[in-house]
């Protein structure tokens, strides 16, 4: 089986490519390589991987590439609300107009695995877990963008989308901007931090779980396809303040302190239930405590990180 994957020296590519790649499939990525990033050199020697330093907005590459594989997985996007309103024209082109590509060029022998978000819910209800069915309300240009792609895809039919929790832990692409690794970092190396509005509630999901999701996906697609999954897990809807206490536990010199002035810009806050993708068999492999305390042993030599989306 030959595998694209898109966007695939990012934060969650560099440690999925190797993973299919040791499962014998055959894999090519197809990166532009943004962040100057240095992440698949491991890969490299293999037979089975193939790189291609390009631009998913060139349609006649895309084409020819599509028809070369038979699973797509589009990681190409712009990650995150800041990064994407830096440039929101380019956050389109990558994280919409390129979904639409790929479902242009698609045959329904061809099974599309794409991760979405589920910062699409916006703004929950308190107390009410946001399923797959729940109204989607997205309040950033990101969000909006995701969620149209998932629309495409769903629309489309032949696909599994799934809409990831906060994402943590670490990847050769590091990404400190991502809530949990950020105050990580700020707790090993500031020892404080000021919360704005640390009432707001996330759910979290460990990258390596994501990764370890794909494969799942692809390994009984028969059952997953036309359906999109929340991702993440379950005893892990948090509010910032109950993060930072859980990091409090491993960093004891941590110091929380709560503002009343001043406000996050970003305004996500909901809880999430991940029942419909345990139903099929999933189950996560590492805890917040695990990220954590893997987040601590790499901060302890890793101290400017030139790849943040920001």
């Amino acid at each position: 089986m030959k595998i694209l994957i898109t966007g695939g020296a990012g934060y969650i590519g560099s440690l999925l490519t190797p993973k299919l790649i040791n499962k014998g499939y055959e894999i090519t990525v197809i990166d532009n390589f943004m962040y100057k990033q240095n992440t698949l050199l491991d890969v490299c020697y293999h037979s089975n991987f193939n790189l291609i330093n390009g631009d998913v907005r060139n349609k006649d590459l895309m084409e020819t590439l599509i028809k070369e594989h038979d699973v797509i997985v589009p990681l190409a996007a712009i990650v995150g609300a800041p990064a994407c309103d830096k440039d929101k024209k380019l956050a389109t082109e990558l994280n919409l107009e390129h979904i639409k590509t790929i479902v242009e060029f698609v045959t329904k022998e061809h099974k599309i695995l794409f991760p979405v978000s589920n910062s699409g819910y916006g703004i929950g209800q308190t107390g009410k877990y946001c399923d797959e069915t729940s109204a989607l309300n997205p309040i950033s240009h990101y969000g909006r963008t995701k969620v149209e792609a998932e629309r495409v895809l769903l629309d489309y039919g032949n696909a599994v989308t799934f809409r990831l929790a906060t994402l943590f832990g670490v990847s050769p692409r590091m990404r400190m901007d991502l809530l949990v690794n950020d105050f990580v970092y700020r707790a090993l190396n500031d020892r404080f931090i000021v919360l704005f509005e640390s009432h707001f509630v996330r759910n979290f999901i460990h990258i390596r779980d994501v990764v370890n999701t794909f494969l799942f996906a692809i390994e009984n697609y028969d059952i997953m396809k036309g359906e999109t999954y929340n991702i993440g897990l379950s005893n892990a809807n948090l509010s910032k303040r109950e993060l930072c206490n859980k990091i409090k536990e491993y960093l004891p010199d941590f110091h929380i302190h709560e503002s009343e002035i001043g406000e996050d810009p970003d305004k996500r806050d909901y809880i999430v239930s991940n029942k419909k993708i345990e139903a099929t068999g999933w189950k996560p492999a590492y805890s917040l405590d695990d990220g954590i305390q893997e987040l601590i042993k790499a901060y302890s030599y890793l101290k400017v990180n030139p790849y943040n989306n920001l």
